[in-house]
């Protein structure tokens, strides 16, 4: 007797391949999930050798921002000093001034003319006090002083004459004069 196959062959084909199908997807999917779980380790990798670069820069960076805190603090003492040798030079310069304005003063004060104080109001103004036998000698030490290369300006405050000895008493205000400066220093002055 022969064997007859009630099932349906095409059924039996269809589960077949169904189960081949299911076990393609599941084989698909542990591939994909493999693919997906390199892709992600690759990534973080990828992040984490990033972040330790970034790390390593910061480092650096906090090194050369301390580098640059003590060239700022360098730069100021550097500025600093600059400043000191500066006023220096210039005090330097100004050294022989009051030698040359006591030298000018003397060789310009006439006779009959006596100085009794003398005061640097500012750093060049210059007051003179005194006594002379006469407003024209007052007058001829004013001409003398403006021809002066030292002194400038001289103006007559104020001028009183002693009734009794005929003595007049005067005060005068000048401006001081720098000629030549560089000619000094450089004569060794």
């Amino acid at each position: 007797m022969t064997k007859l196959n009630l099932l349906p062959w095409r059924e039996t084909y269809r589960q077949e391949k169904n189960k081949e199908f299911v076990v393609a997807m599941v084989f698909a999917g542990l591939i994909a999930a493999g693919l997906g779980f390199a892709g992600f380790k690759y990534a973080e990798d990828k992040v984490n050798f990033q972040a330790k670069r970034n790390q390593k820069l910061e480092g650096e960076i906090a090194k050369l921002q301390l580098e640059l805190k003590e060239i700022e603090k360098l730069e100021e003492t550097k500025n600093n000093l600059l400043a000191r040798m500066e006023i220096i030079q210039q005090l330097q310069g100004l050294r022989p001034q009051v030698v040359h304005a006591f030298q000018e003063i003397a060789e310009r004060l006439p006779d009959g003319v006596y100085l009794t104080a003398m005061n640097q109001q500012a750093q060049n103004q210059m007051v003179i006090e005194g006594r002379a036998e006469s407003n024209a000698r007052v007058s001829a030490l004013m001409r003398r002083l403006d021809e002066s290369d030292y002194f400038s300006n001289p103006r007559l405050e104020v001028i009183e004459a002693d009734k009794n000895d005929g003595i007049s008493t005067f005060k005068l205000n000048l401006v001081q004069e720098v000629p030549n400066a560089a000619e000094d220093l450089d004569n060794g002055i």
